[in-house]
């Protein structure tokens, strides 16, 4: 499968997406997608795909449910190393926020809807 670069509105170079899966720069498996949602490995839900490559989501939305039926980390995919020159991005509108500029440690972390460990 041929890698899709992920990108930031400021055309910064975040990921890559192969197939239903998103790598970070340390070829590290971060995400998967379901449809156009994407969902940390620890499924939680951080935004929508758009079809210029940024991750978006409604600067006000009810966050979704915990996913529970995460996907077994797939085998690592030969990525590249650079990525081309990023395209020129439109503005977002004052209700739309780009997830990895918002938020770029989304990624690093474990959900806090997680529940505690007993």
């Amino acid at each position: 499968m041929k890698p899709e670069f992920i990108w930031t509105t400021a055309g910064d170079w975040f990921a890559t997406r192969v197939g239903d899966h998103i790598w970070d720069m340390t070829k590290t498996w971060v995400a998967w997608l379901d449809g156009s949602d994407v969902y940390t490995i620890d499924g939680e839900w951080v935004g929508s795909m758009s079809r210029d490559s940024r991750i978006l989501r409604p600067r006000s939305v009810s966050r979704k449910p915990l996913r529970n039926d995460i996907p077994k980390e797939p085998p690592k995919p030969e990525l590249p190393g650079r990525p081309p020159l990023p395209p020129m991005f439109s503005e977002l509108n004052y209700a739309t926020v780009d997830v990895l500029e918002e938020d770029p440690d989304v990624f690093k972390r474990v959900s806090d809807m997680r529940p505690d460990m007993d």
